[in-house]
């Protein structure tokens, strides 16, 4: 079984408050975008489930991989055969592109469909959110609020089809960490919903991500992707997550001439481009 992950990208992410358990609330939007890694599971040639990773380098041991504790978490609700995953990683890391947990995702849904487990979309992604608090919306793979410390979803009637996206991921990273020490809390100035629901031609001046005000001046390489993606044409950009891809969106039919230039405009750069 052949499975495509794929990334996401956060359209406006306030961050609103401090929790007594030392996390954030937030307010966000996550919507699917085509950037995809392959995952392959196929029933285990030995006796123990393993994972074989190839395409970008993840830093990190394969038992530790979100894909492994995918299969021990749906392991634990029901008892599985071991099965082989082969994970081709094309989504950079440490973009906020949600890479990982969309991996972890498919993992659950793949063998909920190898095995006929019948598992419903509700109940994978109350396995997923034991393994990363954005792991469930690549279950349901649509647009959707998220509230909460980015767990709590309500689906979202956005819609952007047509439209081009181009995403750039610079070659610095940037840790949850410093991301998060960098914030202030603070209710937005627009509310995010009734701000979607508006022109894209709006979104510039209403929507934000509260992220970019202390990590654009800490790193301006990836603020400037930003200011070149403007000049490019896009109707908004942004950075996605805490970074530090960053994307536009453009009008429709650009798809062609963003693919040509985009490499050669940022040769160190991970670039992707592709229909909404």
């Amino acid at each position: 079984m052949i499975l495509f992950p794929n990334a996401k990208i956060n359209i406006g992410l306030y961050i609103t408050s401090k929790r007594p358990d030392g996390y954030h609330n937030l307010e966000t939007l996550f919507y699917p975008v085509e950037w995809s890694d392959v995952l392959e599971i196929v029933p285990a040639k030995g006796t123990e489930t393993t994972l074989t990773v190839t395409g970008n380098t993840v830093e990190c041991p394969p038992e530790k991989n979100l894909v492994i504790k995918a299969y021990r978490a749906l392991n634990e609700a029901i008892p599985l055969p071991p099965v082989d995953i082969y994970l081709h990683k094309t989504i950079p890391d440490g973009a906020g592109l949600g890479g990982g947990s969309a991996d972890a995702a498919f993992t659950l849904k793949g063998l909920n469909d190898l095995f006929g487990l019948e598992l419903t979309d509700d109940r994978l992604a109350e396995i997923a959110a034991g393994i990363g608090a954005d792991c469930p919306f690549f279950i349901y793979n649509r647009p959707m609020l998220a509230r909460g410390i980015g767990n709590e979803f309500t689906p979202c009637e956005v819609d952007l089809t047509g439209k081009t996206i181009a995403i750039v991921k610079p070659g610095e990273s940037v840790s949850t960490r410093e991301a998060y020490s960098g914030v202030v809390p603070a209710a937005p100035e627009y509310d995010l919903h009734p701000a979607l629901l508006e022109n894209i031609t709006m979104w510039k001046e209403k929507i934000s991500n509260d992220f970019e005000r202390s990590i654009f001046p800490a790193h301006p390489s990836i603020g400037s992707v930003k200011e070149k993606l403007y000049e490019l044409g896009a109707e908004y950009a942004s950075m996605s997550g805490s970074g530090a891809a960053v994307y536009g969106i453009f009008s429709n039919g650009s798809a062609d001439r963003l693919s040509e230039i985009l490499p050669k405009i940022f040769p160190d750069c991970a670039t992707f481009t592709g229909e909404m």
